[in-house]
């Protein structure tokens, strides 16, 4: 964007909620995290530009009208924070381990946090190179957590445009989950009916998280939950039954309160154990 279209749609003022009270103008800086967070709020204007157009054959430039619609949610920050914390991670390890970071980095790249320095104060050359996380390039990026801007000529008010493109991005998510959590790639099967059962494995193991997620109202990333509940061991006593080996944490109490059962305070009898297990 130019830098006053930028300015403009960074603007925390002058937001409007789709369906919502006619007149009404929102300050995003005082959205309620729980409140709003499955409201999207949005904002419009009309810009020219220049665009190149086919003449009888001969390109020519013409200034085009078109609108520019941008819309927030806090979802969408979130989920976005969340990425980035799993990327700041990876750099992280990078930096611990001491690989050498050097040359153009890609747009999702964790090595773009990275910076290296290869002088002293003083501007003299170092024989050691120092590479560290740099936290102006994180706050850089987390000023545009949330937004999310379209231009188009078409007509239609920027009502219906957000509300065809609210769902681009949940959707990019579940393919991120598939991919990255659920390790639909790569891979390792060459009969057609163990790929198609590997990659329907992956969606229904989508289908279940989403559910998970929804009677958790949404408070938790997906690595947080798969790491919990890959943690969730017991100790089998024959003849007495099961007790957790895990820690107690916040995820586990909510866990246990979304669906009707404990597993975390005492040993577990053996039939109670299989109640649960055909419950679930």
């Amino acid at each position: 964007m130019k830098s006053h279209l930028r300015e403009w749609a960074l603007d925390p003022q002058g937001w409007r909620l789709p369906g919502g009270p006619s007149g009404i103008i929102y300050d995003i800086r005082e959205l309620d995290d729980d409140d709003d967070r499955d409201k999207i709020f949005f904002k419009s204007r009309w810009i020219k530009e220049k665009s190149a157009v086919n003449d009888n054959g001969a390109t020519k430039t013409a200034v085009v009208g078109q609108q520019l619609v941008v819309s927030y949610s806090i979802k969408y920050r979130d989920y976005l924070r969340s990425i980035r914390d799993r990327q700041v991670e990876r750099a992280e390890k990078i930096v611990r381990a001491g690989e050498t970071v050097c040359g153009k980095k890609r747009q999702n790249d964790p090595r773009r946090f990275i910076k290296t320095d290869h002088a002293t104060d003083a501007g003299e050359a170092a024989e050691k190179s120092v590479s560290y996380i740099d936290r102006r390039v994180i706050e850089c990026e987390e000023q545009y957590d949330g937004f999310y801007a379209v231009c188009t000529n078409l007509g239609d008010g920027p009502e219906t445009i957000v509300k065809v493109n609210k769902r681009r991005w949940e959707i990019e998510e579940c393919f991120r989950i598939m991919k990255t959590d659920f390790e639909a790639r790569p891979v390792y099967v060459k009969r057609q009916d163990r790929i198609l059962a590997h990659f329907m494995t992956c969606f229904i193991a989508l289908i279940v998280y989403r559910y998970l997620e929804k009677k958790l109202d949404e408070r938790y990333t997906i690595s947080q939950i798969i790491s919990t509940l890959q943690g969730m061991d017991f100790m089998k006593y024959e003849g007495k039954g099961y007790q957790p080996v895990y820690t107690r944490t916040e995820l586990t109490d909510a866990l246990h309160e979304a669906f009707g059962f404990c597993t975390s305070k005492q040993i577990i009898p053996i039939k109670k154990m299989r109640n649960i297990c055909s419950q679930t």
